[in-house]
């Protein structure tokens, strides 16, 4: 199975698992009615249909792949006590390239252009007397065209959902602007999930918070995610975090690094130690951070769009220089030369502004720097060189005393040892041996016994017993000297 299949496939699954969620949370709210009826289809057999047709009969493969699927909910309404009467419907369809897949063609999945989409709807939508709501989801995307589409099937309304990228969902209504609920309401991520995938762009942007700040705006319109959603995320991270801090300041929420809350330190201080700060007024370090670094973030994001504005100019001078090259009109040539000297001023202009800033921000953060240091050095309430002489002193003559009681009570175990080895104890230990010695003898004569055996087999036997007989002539002739 080909990437584009298996990414497809599992685009069809988080889109219908997710709306199917909506759905059911949806019904009495945006979708009216008190009893329900819930649908499902696919397009499996044009799909196998289609991939017999190029000679693929692969079951496996063809589990593995996207079948259009879609559910339809219909809600009604009671009336009477037998009947009812149909209030609505709400689909969520699948669209993908299906004889694209069948071929096995490499490449890409196309994207969903206006008439596919068109004949989908239409055979979607069945009583347009009743009120449909619509949601096409491709997972291939659609075209501009698509996009721009605009029905002319009354009661009718029709959303466009394709992956982003970078993760999530675009969702998009067609024609005329659709209320934020019924767009919600074929949106499969969760509020969780958004949540998650602003921290990680805020993981991502971690030195801009370092040196400047991150504002909601920027994050929406990258993730294009709604701006509450957004800011609540922040302040989730903020929360978390004892150094981020979330400011409004100019209509602009900004997310910037600041110091350390150190609340948590303050309540294990007794009275005393409160009074003492209070009177040297320690903990004005961390205020003044936060204020510096608030300030360091406004002008950080000035200082962006200022170089986003150059960037724009810049496009702008190179087209003019362009157009000037190109043109053999002397009049017009006059008139791009013109325009592009303006042009370089203000760039000229703005780079001197950007740089300011830049020089204001060095300073800030310079002053960040050196007011963290002092922070630091004061939580940490390191000893002076008085107390850590004393401690040094106690410290070796606990040392001296643990070594002279070592010793003591080495030479005591030792005298231990000496008093308790009485002389009867060493009788008693003579006799633990008695039994050991009395068994050796009667294991010596089988080991004596086998070479008087054979006397005669062994020469050298015969000479060891001859051997104790010469001491005894040598003897005789001392002892009869004297005589």
């Amino acid at each position: 199975m080909s990437d584009e299949a298996q990414r497809a496939l599992q685009a069809e699954t988080e889109f219908l698992g997710g709306v199917e969620s909506n759905f059911e949370r949806a019904k009495g709210n945006q979708l009216r009615g008190s009893m329900w009826q819930t649908a499902r289809h696919d397009e499996e057999g044009a799909l196998r249909a289609a991939m017999a047709s190029h000679h693929r009969h692969d079951r496996e493969l063809l589990k593995q792949m996207p079948r259009n699927s879609r559910i339809a909910v219909q809600g009604f309404e009671r009336r009477w006590v037998f009947f009812r009467r149909a209030t609505g419907v709400a689909i969520a369809s699948v669209l993908c390239p299906l004889e694209h897949l069948a071929s096995g063609a490499e490449g890409p999945l196309p994207a969903v252009t206006l008439g596919e989409l068109m004949d989908h709807v239409r055979k979607l939508a069945g009583d347009t007397k009743l009120q449909h709501v619509i949601g096409v989801c491709s997972p291939s995307g659609f075209t501009e065209e698509a996009r721009n589409a605009r029905l002319d099937q009354p009661n009718v309304a029709l959303v466009l959902i394709e992956p982003r990228s970078g993760g999530g969902w675009r969702v998009n209504g067609t024609g005329e602007d659709l209320p934020e609920s019924v767009l919600a309401l074929f949106d499969p991520e969760a509020a969780a999930q958004k949540i998650a995938r602003v921290r990680r762009e805020i993981e991502a942007r971690g030195a801009d918070l370092l040196v400047g700040g991150v504002s909601v705006e920027s994050v929406a319109e990258m993730l294009e995610l709604p701006v509450e959603v957004v800011h609540q995320a922040f302040a989730a991270v903020a929360r978390e975090d004892p150094e981020l801090r979330l400011t409004g300041k100019a209509g602009e929420a900004l997310l910037y690094r600041g110091a350390a809350d150190t609340k948590q330190e303050a309540a294990s201080m007794n009275v005393v130690d409160r009074i003492k700060a209070i009177f040297s007024r320690e903990g004005d370090e961390a205020q003044k951070i936060n204020i510096l670094a608030e300030r360091r973030a406004a002008l950080a994001q000035r200082r962006d769009r200022i170089y986003e504005d150059i960037g724009k100019l810049e496009e702008r001078a190179d087209k003019l220089l362009k157009q000037g090259q190109s043109t053999t009109v002397e009049v017009s040539k006059r008139r791009l030369a013109s325009q592009l000297a303006q042009l370089r001023k203000d760039i000229g202009r703005q780079n001197t502004t950007a740089n300011m800033l830049n020089s204001q921000i060095n300073i800030l953060s310079t002053d960040i720097h050196n007011l963290t240091l002092i922070q630091q050095n004061q939580m940490a309430r390191l000893p002076d060189t008085e107390e850590l002489t004393q401690n040094a002193v106690k410290a070796e003559e606990m040392l001296e005393t643990l070594r002279g009681d070592a010793d003591l009570v080495s030479s005591l175990e030792v005298g231990m040892g000496e008093v308790m080895t009485s002389d009867e104890e060493l009788a008693i230990l003579k006799e633990f041996e008695a039994p050991a010695a009395e068994a050796e003898p009667s294991k010596e004569p089988p080991a004596k016994a086998a070479p008087q055996r054979a006397p005669e087999a062994s020469p050298p036997a015969r000479e060891k017993r001859k051997a104790p007989e010469a001491p005894e002539k040598s003897s005789r002739p001392a002892d009869a000297e004297p005589s």
